[in-house]
């Protein structure tokens, strides 16, 4: 029996693995050299930062311990500083409302209103992202037409939500209202080519039987590919609403409102234990949005993700095993 395929085989195999190495080593040094010459372009000087660490450790020490003075305006009314203000709004809750009913800037209405923001901006811009990933897809919208549709997504999706709040100051200076509107815009663009993408995977199957039916060109789209993608597009629609959660703290950080204007207000004042107060609420608000965006994604998605409870969740965050990759093996 011959053995020259065979050799051929593995000559093919060890020229391939030696290109692969070759252009994996290419791409590290193109990467090195790159961030070489970059650093030397935005003028990054080591020694610069070397000689301001003791001053940015003695920075960081002058956040702690983080002041909650501000938390409601119990605590606030009363000069209740430090941690035990948290446990003094507990004991009162009543609290809770008045604060929310004051025009008074406090940590727990800042982190409301952030919270307003990002769910607003969701809701406001998941209709239009729905009709421009639906016509964006080319399942639904012949090419190159559909291109007509991904480029207004892509060219939405090109500017920061940062920067669209800006862009709509002819309806006012940054405010909580322009904020709304930067962040359903923004959502536009994102999730919009979340959708597009979903619907590109859709199976042919049901789409050619409902079209047996004689089912028009809108029953088609509704019953044989959104029908297909609906958990999906939900999933996706909770997911962008934790990144527009994020947007909206720091679109509060230019005037927009909520847990960033109160953290840039604070810092102004050179109250950094305040300050510290706020990015402790900020943790809080950001991991409870993801840890119930997962949860719900989780039953949406069981093939694709653990259901976990809320505790074995927190849980999670504490196992070393699960942070360096090991895990149980059943």
């Amino acid at each position: 029996m011959s053995t020259e395929p065979i050799t051929a085989q593995l000559n093919s195999l060890r020229r391939t693995r030696r290109a692969r190495q070759v252009g994996t080593l290419l791409l590290i040094l193109g990467i090195v050299v790159v961030t070489y010459l970059g650093l030397g372009f935005v003028q990054f000087d080591i020694g610069e930062i070397q000689s301001g660490v003791p001053a940015f450790i003695e920075f960081i020490f002058a956040f702690f311990p983080p002041n909650f003075e501000s938390l409601t305006l119990y605590t606030k009314n009363n000069a209740i500083t430090g941690l035990s203000a948290i446990g003094a709004s507990l004991a009162t809750p009543g609290t809770f409302v008045e604060t929310l009913a004051s025009p008074r800037l406090t940590l727990v209405k800042a982190a409301v209103v952030t919270l307003l923001l990002g769910f607003l901006g969701t809701v406001l811009g998941f209709l239009p992202a729905l009709v421009l990933g639906v016509l964006g897809s080319e399942q639904v919208t012949p090419f190159p037409f559909n291109f007509i549709f991904r480029g207004t997504m892509s060219a939405i999706r090109a500017i920061p939500a940062i920067v669209w709040i800006f862009l709509f100051i002819p309806f006012g200076p940054p405010s909580q209202a322009t904020a709304v509107l930067a962040i359903a815009t923004d959502t536009i663009g994102n999730l919009g080519r979340l959708f597009t993408d979903e619907l590109e995977e859709v199976e042919e199957g049901p789409i050619e039987a409902i079209q047996s039916t004689g089912a028009s060109r809108t029953q088609t789209v509704g019953f044989g590919m959104l029908s297909q993608v609906s958990r999906s597009f939900i999933a996706w629609t909770l997911y962008i609403l934790e990144i527009n959660t994020r947007i909206a703290i720091s679109l509060g950080v230019v005037g927009a409102g909520g847990l960033g204007l109160y953290i840039r207000n604070q810092q102004d004042l050179l109250q950094f234990q305040n300050t510290a107060a706020g990015i402790v609420m900020v943790f809080i608000v950001v991991l409870s949005i993801e840890l119930l965006s997962s949860r719900i994604r989780a039953r949406l998605r069981p093939g694709e993700h653990e259901s976990k409870g809320f505790v074995e969740g927190l849980r999670d965050l504490l196992n070393a095993e699960k942070w360096i990759g090991r895990t149980e093996k059943n």
